[in-house]
């Protein structure tokens, strides 16, 4: 089995982590992307929105246990095959919601590019893009991995 270990700062992730588990919070009660589901059935609408919560409460805590003890002692998070799929659906849900609590004002092509004066920014909007950033970079990561593999098999 594949598996990536990377080596992150500890006084910069630190912070980020922070944000994640803030808004990481917010995920277990509401959809990042919110469904309109209006020409279902109530009772199984709800149903099933209730399902994608349980699924996308899980990748955030998956996501979370990622930064432990350990990492905290070594710096060191790790990726693999079985974990790949989860840990980008959070990175992705995480995203969504620091884009709608923070970053809005800033723009997608912003948003996309990285190409943002963040000391124009107050703190939060700053520790904010951060995270943002840091999250596409996992995701990256993992998606490389990804392609790596299936091309391999």
């Amino acid at each position: 089995m594949k598996r990536i270990e990377v080596k992150l700062s500890l006084p910069v992730v630190a912070p980020l982590l922070d944000v994640i588990r803030e808004l990481g919070d917010g995920l277990r009660e509401r959809l990042a992307a919110p469904l309109t589901l209006t020409d279902l059935d109530e009772e199984f609408r709800d149903a099933w929105v209730a399902e994608l919560l349980v699924a996308q409460s899980g990748d955030v805590e998956l996501l979370l246990a990622l930064f432990d003890g350990e990492f905290f002692t070594e710096g060191v998070v790790a990726f693999d095959e079985e974990n790949a799929e989860m840990i980008v659906r959070a990175c992705a849900a995480v995203r969504l919601r620091v884009r709608e609590h923070f970053l809005l004002p800033l723009g997608d092509e912003a948003l996309e590019t990285g190409e943002v004066d963040m000391m124009k920014f107050a703190e939060p909007v700053r520790k904010a893009f951060m995270c943002y950033l840091f999250l596409a970079t996992v995701q990256e990561l993992i998606i490389q991995h990804l392609d790596s593999s299936i091309l391999e098999s």
